[in-house]
């Protein structure tokens, strides 16, 4: 059972087009209520994703290094 409301064209919806000018004016007006982040705020931000990349950028080479090790291992059958 398909919702057959769902594929219609927007010309049957009675909705017409925005203009550029009417749209970039809806972006400036949307843009103003944004929150800013102060520069405090974005200095801890950037400190708390940094280390978290280091973090995972650590955990994935550790298993990288380990999966490697093991499937060498596996195939020389266990001699270096």
């Amino acid at each position: 059972m398909s919702d057959a409301k769902a594929h219609e064209p927007r010309a049957e919806k009675g909705t017409s087009r925005t203009s550029p000018v009417t749209f970039l004016r809806q972006v400036i007006a949307e843009l103003r209520k944004v929150v800013w982040p102060t520069q405090k705020q974005l200095v801890t931000y950037f400190i708390v994703v940094m280390v978290f990349v280091l973090v995972m950028m650590t955990i994935v080479s550790l298993l990288d290094l380990g999966f490697g090790r093991l499937v060498f291992w596996a195939f020389t059958g266990g001699t270096n």
